[in-house]
């Protein structure tokens, strides 16, 4: 940005899957010189501790949620080779596990569970007390920082975010039909707009941003500019 703020702030970016909000959230932390905080994957990487210890979290008592809960820890740590933020779970570097079919068919499921997404917005609110910080999520500008000085919702066609999600997997060595990319995701989509606790919806005052039709560079200039906007004019 060619003028700054006086003040740092906080841009909340929201949205459905494999619309390429972590993408345009590490984006501008770096251009900004922010934090970045991946709140998907601290949903995943539960989501991985419990398939793990195959902990039936559907019958889980409170009690039992809350023992297992205090028992994760989740960090970010930069990866200067790669060039990019990876997700650890007590210790362990699960970047690459975390993004694969078996947690990405319930992750949406765990996300729901209110003493999950408690936890999990207390540790982002955390994070967030001095602002300079960039967070993507389902809830960000509607329930962890509804006071964000920017928020963004972001939204594509579903069968352009499946054809992304598909070729990224596929990138990736997995080997999965596009209609079952679609389907996921399109299970994905209801999880996380009809859940009881925190459902994705739009923020009064967030951006939408529809990205079907554009590329990385012409969305991270179209974001830059309504933050030029809304925060110095």
């Amino acid at each position: 940005m060619s003028s700054r703020p006086n003040k740092d702030f906080i841009v909340a970016i929201d949205g459905f899957s494999s619309c390429g909000k972590s993408t345009l959230a590490k984006a501008l932390a770096k251009h900004l010189g922010y934090a970045y905080i991946d709140t998907g994957a601290m949903y995943r990487a539960v989501t991985l501790k419990f398939l793990r210890e195959e902990f039936n979290w559907e019958r889980a008592t409170e009690e039992n949620m809350s023992d297992h809960l205090d028992q994760i820890t989740i960090e970010f740590k930069y990866n200067g080779e790669k060039g990019k933020s990876e997700t650890y779970l007590n210790g362990e570097n699960v970047e690459e596990e975390i993004r694969g079919k078996a947690v990405s068919d319930q992750v949406s499921e765990v996300s729901q569970i209110k003493a999950i997404r408690q936890r999990m917005i207390a540790l982002q609110r955390k994070a967030g007390l001095n602002k300079g910080l960039v967070m993507d999520g389902r809830d960000i500008g509607t329930k962890v920082f509804p006071e964000a000085e920017v928020k963004f919702y972001m939204t594509a066609d579903p069968k352009i975010r499946a054809q992304r999600r598909y070729d990224e997997l596929k990138n990736k060595g997995q080997e999965l039909s596009f209609e079952e990319v679609l389907e996921n995701l399109r299970k994905r989509d209801w999880h996380d707009t009809h859940r009881e606790e925190n459902p994705l919806i739009q923020a009064e005052d967030a951006i939408v941003l529809d990205n079907s039709s554009m590329n990385q560079e012409e969305q991270f200039a179209w974001v830059l500019e309504k933050i030029r906007n809304q925060l110095i004019n």
